[in-house]
């Protein structure tokens, strides 16, 4: 017979076997998670955030068992860049992927892999239904275990394997209010277009009406889909073993939402389901809201982190959910990072810092309007109904801010002017304020060594090899320009000898930004006239470009020859196309110069370039 002792001590030996076993099959136990977006849209129409016409039940359940993030934001008001950037964890002007409806794609930099990539490697199924569009160099199957119309969870090896999904519903994408004045007559809406509350910005018609409350219905459409989604995973017996985060991929898509940096384009819904299994990997109750500022570049990490994989440094995002993510520390962060650049054929440079209540928007082409011709914009009936009511003088102040050139930098108290309408940027009491913000962005776009300081065609030629390899080569001239840019920030007798000293520089891109400012100060620049006038016959190109801007905005020279010198001389695409983006302004808005298409004897360029001789043709 064994010793008592003996027995004993084997029945210890097998209790701790026992449990060390459980304690291993519950650390391979990993959590899925289920990104669920609905296209094109803000905070604005959700009751979740306010709005009481935007009932989204199924959506509002999730929040229920989960959190709702007051303050998620989409890095750009667009879709290719948005989503490269919760592809990659990467500021889109750092990584050369800033602009939508590319020229050409970014490579990503060497041995680089995206996120999905890694969960892949860690042993997560990864899928995607099934929307991509990306703006840099990677193949879907790569990206992907799966990526099509039929790509599941379902699809993965084995009932134990963990899963990331992506689902993409665009039942409330833009062109879903591209409809015919026949539908405005004869469609009705279910949400009625007289309980609609219209935005301050937009002029109160029967035409914005309906359209807002066509994008209310649909918000229900969407809804809908979203709990089948849901149901699935339920029926799968994996609701209590999945984060779910349901939001919007950017902006919503009403007037001067989608593409324009604003509240109305960045800022997004984002509503996380915490399952009961892996509550302890998060420090928030369910059913209760976070304050604390969380951005796209953030998504990747926070996925990374919740199923226990390093995020890698090269990565500009930081997790806000998972493990050593306290509740206080996510709460503590006030601070996001917004830009717009080219979206299809219309040109703009904005960056935008949010920072607790106050929104800093720094327009560095604020003389381009924000109406300024977009072909697929217009599309959308209310769109044009705006531009027709503007150029018939039937608009108010706010109305009409939308057709007029912006200051450089723009100050809005979100907490008291949720819409943005009131510029406190030249408020006295506001000025500390300010000039702290605007510093803040001159050195996030100088650490970011931002590539939008470069035409987009020097980054075609240049730097799309290895974009972040390119800005760090670049970072000292990138941080100057930065500097020469912000010269319009200040007034003319503290900026003048600066810019005119760079307005004589032998570099083209100084030259290119002092005349970048002078356009952006508009008259308050024309005692510069006479140093612009040196770069109309510039060799580059770029250079003259914007020196026929200034000149032709302050009335001092007529910028048509130069700007047809430019189509007929360049054999670029991207510069013909930033040249046609000046020949539509002027052609537009005051000072008008209507533009003589006959005089072009340019290349056929392929791209976006036709969007522009199409309008012109027409006009």
């Amino acid at each position: 017979m064994k010793h008592p002792k003996s027995n004993l001590l084997t029945t210890l030996l097998l209790a701790c076997l026992s449990l060390l076993v459980a304690i291993s099959a519950e650390a391979a136990k990993r959590p899925n998670v289920l990104w669920v977006l609905s296209e094109d849209n803000s905070i604005h129409y959700l009751k979740l955030y306010g709005d009481k016409l935007g009932s989204m039940p199924n959506v509002e359940k999730l929040a229920s068992h989960g959190v709702t993030f007051d303050n998620a934001f989409s890095c750009a008001p667009v879709c290719s860049v948005a989503r490269t950037t919760l592809a990659t964890g990467i500021y889109a002007p750092r990584g050369g992927f800033q602009y939508h409806r590319k020229s050409q794609p970014a490579n990503l930099t060497k041995g680089f892999k995206l996120w999905t990539q890694t969960l892949q490697e860690a042993g997560y199924y990864t899928s995607n239904n099934s929307k991509t569009d990306y703006n840099v160099t990677v193949s879907p199957k790569v990206a992907w275990n799966d990526s099509s119309r039929k790509s599941t969870w379902r699809n993965r090896p084995t009932k134990d394997t963990p899963f990331f999904h992506m689902q993409t519903f665009g039942t409330t994408h833009e062109s879903s209010l591209h409809f015919k004045k026949e539908t405005f007559k004869n469609e009705k809406t279910k949400t009625s277009p007289d309980a609609v509350k219209v935005l301050p910005y937009h002029p109160d018609t029967p035409m914005f009406r309906y359209t807002q409350a066509r994008y209310y219905d649909k918000h229900k459409a969407v809804d809908e889909q979203i709990g089948g989604l849901v149901e699935k995973l339920k029926a799968d017996g994996l609701l209590e073993d999945t984060f779910i985060f349901y939001f919007g991929d950017h902006g919503g898509v009403l007037p001067r939402g989608k593409g324009y940096a604003y509240e109305s384009g960045l800022h997004v819904p984002l509503v996380v389901r915490i399952p009961e299994n892996f509550k302890h990997l998060v420090d928030l109750k369910r059913g209760t809201r976070a304050k604390g500022f969380v951005e796209f570049v953030d998504f990747g990490p926070t996925v990374l982190n919740l199923a226990g994989i390093d995020v890698p440094k090269i990565m500009d995002g930081k997790p806000f959910l998972g493990p050593n993510i306290s509740a206080a520390d996510l709460n503590a962060r006030n601070e996001s990072f917004g830009h717009a650049d080219r979206m299809d054929e219309k040109y703009d440079c904005v960056r935008t810092l949010r920072v607790g209540k106050y929104h800093y928007i720094r327009n560095y082409t604020g003389y381009y309007p924000d109406g300024l011709q977009n072909n697929y914009r217009y599309k959308m009936l209310a769109f044009a109904e705006w531009r027709e009511l503007w150029n018939k003088g039937k608009l108010s102040a706010t109305q009409s801010q939308f057709f007029k050139a912006r200051p450089a930098e723009q100050l809005f108290d979100v907490s008291a002017d949720p819409h943005e309408i009131n510029n406190l940027a030249a408020d006295p009491k506001l000025a500390t304020v300010v000039k702290k913000l605007r510093a803040r962005l001159n050195a996030r776009v100088k650490k970011l060594n931002d590539l939008s300081f470069f035409p987009e065609s020097v980054q075609i030629d240049e730097a799309l090899g290895d974009p972040i390899a390119y800005g760090r080569k670049r970072s000292k001239e990138i941080a100057r320009l930065a500097d020469i840019a912000d010269l319009a920030c200040l007034p003319m007798d503290q900026g003048r000898e600066k810019l005119r000293t760079a307005l004589n520089s032998k570099r083209p891109m100084d030259r290119y930004w002092a005349l970048t400012a002078c356009a952006t100060k508009g008259a308050a620049a024309s005692s510069l006239a006479s140093e612009a006038r040196k770069s109309l016959n510039h060799k580059n190109l770029m250079v003259r470009l914007r020196a026929a801007e200034f000149l032709g905005r302050i009335g001092a020279e007529d910028p048509r020859p130069t700007l047809i010198g430019i189509l007929n001389a360049t054999k670029s695409a991207d510069e013909a196309l930033l040249a046609f983006q000046a020949v539509v302004l002027f052609n537009d808005f005051k000072p008008t110069y209507p533009f003589d298409m006959s005089q072009l004897q340019m290349e056929p360029f392929k791209g976006e370039v036709y969007r522009r001789v199409d309008y012109l043709k027409d006009e």
